[in-house]
């Protein structure tokens, strides 16, 4: 066999220089044969050992017999089966190469999404602690919308996972960020969207927005494989190296960084997400006319101790809505109580737990308050007071009615008592 230097050679001379074989064999000083071979040949000589016997060959039929019955049987299974004696790896070769025959074929499909059409929505766990006060730090979750057919990402941080949080998150990253609505909102089987079916909160959600919410599959994460891929795009991407002084820094720095991320070629469709933005958010719905909805509300009455528990945190009202009944709503930036009309209690949010947040108004409220009823229970009680020590009446008699301070210093409790007083 001639070398690849040798073969290049000999169809150089005979193509650029016009020799012939038999002048090429002569000043190479091979044989005419292998000159004729080496022009025959389009492709560079490549040495090929004669191929031998494997000792797996004596027992590829067992293991076919085997894997037509089991195709997912395991190698080390069939060789306990077959009595093989020899090393794993040689075996393991074999059933590797043996095993897609008898699998039962599975291709994957491609999606095409139309402009519009949908976006698949998850929670992304970022592994960083963000201080939330009060001393302390924790992992909110992070909502992460991406559209369909431009690949668009968007995402914001949440106090919580519970269905109120998720819903004005979605209301915040679809009419505050994207300004219109994809016609399909695709999640998997979250607790607080919904199990099976929607939660009523979230479904009331989806009737406002007009929109279809279709629930994945249990164990089926090829059905939102896009905002997978996102998830994993921000925990290699965007977290590395930065750090966070609380949840709005969070936003801020995620907001600012997916203006860039948005920018970037897309490999999957060959384009940057924002060149294909206009025609997917043209294709989607309008956000409907309303103001932003506050979806975690309820009503509860006021007891004396005038405070009212959001989540897992107590927040202060007015101690003027003692005794009534208010309604309490909260959104992911503050939490708001209302009496009829009237607004008695505006807090912001509090992303800790278990702590208690009082409005220096509602104290101070409170405060004078509780110093009217100590002054009403004093007069009450000196009024009962004089009545006791009063004699009876009942003949006519006037009778002179002394402060009680004399009949204190009588009896000596307090300065100045111990001397007879003057009538």
């Amino acid at each position: 066999m001639i070398h690849v230097e040798d073969w290049a050679e000999i169809r150089r001379l005979h193509r650029a220089e016009g020799l012939s074989a038999r002048a090429v064999a002569r000043r190479l000083g091979i044989s005419r044969g292998t000159v004729l071979r080496a022009l025959a040949s389009d492709r560079p000589p490549r040495y090929r050992r004669a191929p031998k016997g494997s000792a797996v060959d004596a027992v590829e039929p067992a293991v076919r017999e085997l894997l037509k019955e089991t195709p997912t049987m395991p190698a080390t299974v069939i060789a306990e089966r077959i009595g093989w004696e020899r090393g794993l790896t040689i075996l393991r070769e074999r059933v590797r190469e043996l095993r897609p025959a008898y699998l039962p074929v599975d291709p994957v499909s491609r999606t095409i999404y139309r402009p519009g059409e949908l976006a698949q929505c998850d929670l992304w766990f970022p592994a960083v602690d963000i201080p939330l006060g009060y001393g302390q730090s924790g992992r909110p979750p992070v909502l992460v919308v991406v559209s369909g057919y431009s690949r668009v990402i968007t995402a914001r941080m949440l106090p919580s996972r519970q269905t109120g949080d998720l819903i004005d998150g979605h209301w915040r990253l679809l009419a505050d960020g994207w300004h219109a609505v994809p016609r399909t909102l695709v999640w998997d089987n979250e607790a607080g969207v919904g199990k099976g079916r929607l939660t009523s909160e979230f479904a009331a959600f989806a009737g406002l927005l007009a929109v279809r919410v279709h629930l994945c599959r249990p164990r089926d994460p090829e059905a939102k494989g896009l905002v997978e891929r996102a998830n994993g795009y921000l925990e290699t991407s965007f977290l590395p190296g930065r750090t966070f002084t609380g949840p709005d820094d969070f936003n801020a720095q995620l907001t600012a960084w997916l203006q860039i991320a948005n920018r970037r070629r897309h490999r999957s469709i060959g384009a940057r997400p924002v060149d294909r933005w206009e025609a997917d958010r043209a294709a989607m719905l309008a956000i409907p006319p309303v103001d932003p909805p506050n979806w975690w509300r309820f009503h509860t009455r006021i007891g004396r101790d005038h405070y009212i528990r959001v989540d897992t945190n107590d927040y202060s009202v007015h101690p003027r809505a003692i005794g009534r009944t208010v309604m309490a709503r909260a959104d992911n930036e503050e939490v708001v109580v209302i009496a009829g009309e009237d607004v008695v209690a505006r807090h912001t949010r509090c992303w800790a737990r278990h702590q208690s947040l009082t409005d220096p108004e509602h104290a101070a409220a409170a405060d004078v308050l509780r110093g009217e009823v100590i002054h009403r229970k004093a007069a009450r009680a000196h009024a009962a007071r004089n009545a006791a020590l009063a004699p009876d009446n009942s003949f006519g008699i006037e009778v002179e009615q002394r402060e009680l301070g004399v009949y204190d210093r009588v009896f000596t409790l307090i300065e100045g008592g111990g001397g007879k007083e003057k009538t």
